[in-house]
């Protein structure tokens, strides 16, 4: 595969994903890329500096890995291309869960880090 052909994959790649894609999820897609980005910080940071407060490290951590699926989550629920798999679900109802299984993660992780 040449250098031209995956720069033109990747360029219509964008180009359809700014046409086609809803607001709503590339403001999701932001966050998970921030959310991903946070997590390979801390594990870099983890693998040069060490691991001293490891209740610390694991706490936020599993935190970026759980947001992240539960961003992912939120994605396939808001996405109007899966409405048929999720039709008794609304969007509304696909954030309120997703607000709601943060709270108990997030209880979760500061109980973690005691």
């Amino acid at each position: 595969m040449s250098t031209s052909s995956v720069k033109t994959v990747v360029n219509k790649f964008l180009d359809e994903y700014t046409n086609n894609t809803p607001k709503k999820l590339k403001i999701i897609d932001a966050y998970l890329t921030y959310i991903f980005i946070t997590g390979v910080i801390q594990f870099v940071y983890c693998c040069l500096v060490g691991t001293f407060p490891f209740n610390a490290f694991l706490s936020g951590f599993i935190s970026c890995v759980a947001s992240f699926i539960l961003g992912v989550c939120l994605r396939l629920q808001v996405n109007p291309a899966n409405k048929s798999e999720f039709s008794g679900i609304s969007p509304e109802r696909g954030f309120a869960d997703f607000i709601f299984a943060h709270v108990i993660l997030h209880l979760i992780v500061v109980n973690f880090l005691g």
